[in-house]
């Protein structure tokens, strides 16, 4: 089987009994010198007969699915660690599993010595598993030993908080807490469980004042400006939950703005694509309380006039384009709408009789 590698011209010749599978305990390594086009033969075995040759001009050691510096990738580190997608990311935001800027300046990654450190640990993979299992509504109350509804109105006032969510197939919002939180809650905290609740807990939480949205956002906002050292990266952290008024109205500058827009985390990933899922999903993603909103205002100027200090923002025209993995435009659903409509605006009406997109069949 014969592979053409279209930008460095390389040729790799595989056989076609070649599986690169772990479960079967297969190895692959190749080698391949990209730069001067070398051909290389790769081989699989099981121990010291396996090997690669290859031409002159120079060889690489790196594995399929690391970098230069042996960094993993997110999928190839959760399978070494025996995690769900799921379970490495949220790992990943708590803490437990370090991460590393790719050599690239692309996605994180996690170092081999990191991935060793883990499955050294004792009770591996089970403890690592463990520290990051979520349960809902209904597996939550059971922890703490309170019936659904009081478990319900804890979290909407804020008492117990989320750590992610999901979209069931109703499109209805489902949060989900870490199991070891609720057991320490209700082991620090047992008069949320056999006590009198507050009397603005007993009649329930207002709709208007569920405090769960605004404590994930907490979370991720704070796992984000943890795990960034750029002044920038920051500002956009910060900028991300704040609809496209108030940033217009704190960052004053165009460049800057667009910057920042490229800059902006995923809150939350995948990124629903119907569009009623997305609605859902951007109205969590922006701040919607004053106090939160004042907050992440303040903050936003601080971290603003950090990076000002630091280095100015690029003075290149917006792209048009998003990076991979990014989350939506600085200023949510809005900031987006404006965008599409500026972009239209410069490519000038089409022609006549055109079918917008959104209105084709």
């Amino acid at each position: 089987m014969s592979i053409s590698e279209a930008r460095t011209g390389a040729r790799i010749d595989v056989p076609t009994d070649v599986r690169a599978d772990e479960r079967i305990g297969a190895r692959t390594d190749a080698r391949i010198d990209v730069r001067s086009g070398a051909r290389a033969q790769v081989r699989t075995g099981g121990g010291g007969g396996g090997g690669v040759k290859a031409g002159a001009g120079g060889e690489t050691g790196a594995r399929a699915g690391e970098d230069a510096s042996g960094g993993l990738g997110p999928s190839r580190a959760a399978r070494e660690l025996h995690l769900k997608r799921g379970e490495f990311e949220l790992a990943t935001q708590l803490g437990h599993i370090r991460t590393e800027v790719g050599t690239a300046g692309g996605r994180r990654r996690v170092s081999r010595r990191e991935i060793e450190r883990l499955r050294a640990a004792e009770g591996f993979p089970d403890g690592l598993r463990q520290r990051v299992r979520t349960v809902g509504t209904a597996e939550g109350s059971a922890l703490m030993s309170v019936s659904p509804g009081r478990f319900t109105r804890l979290a909407r006032a804020g008492l117990v908080a989320p750590v992610t969510f999901y979209l069931n197939r109703y499109r209805t919002v489902v949060w989900l807490y870490l199991a070891d939180e609720l057991r320490a809650c209700a082991a620090g905290e047992p008069r949320l469980r056999l006590g009198r609740l507050p009397r603005g807990l007993c009649a329930g939480v207002d709709e208007s004042d569920d405090r769960r949205p605004r404590n994930w956002r907490g979370r991720r906002i704070g796992h984000l400006l943890h795990e960034s050292e750029d002044p920038w990266e920051r500002v956009a952290v910060v900028g991300c939950v704040l609809d496209a008024a108030h940033l217009a109205e704190l960052v004053r500058d165009p460049y800057e703005r667009a910057y920042l827009n490229r800059l902006a985390p995923a809150l939350f990933r995948p990124y629903p694509e119907s569009e009623a899922a997305r609605s859902t999903v951007g109205r969590l993603l922006l701040a919607d309380h004053p106090d939160e909103i004042a907050w992440h205002r303040a903050s936003l100027e601080t971290f603003l006039a950090e990076a000002r200090r630091a280095r100015p923002a690029p003075r290149a025209e917006e792209p048009t384009t998003r990076a991979e993995g990014a989350g939506p435009p600085l200023g949510g659903p809005l900031g987006g709408l404006l965008t599409r409509l500026r972009a239209r605006r410069e490519r000038g009406p089409g022609p006549v009789g055109a079918v917008p997109p959104h209105e084709r069949g």
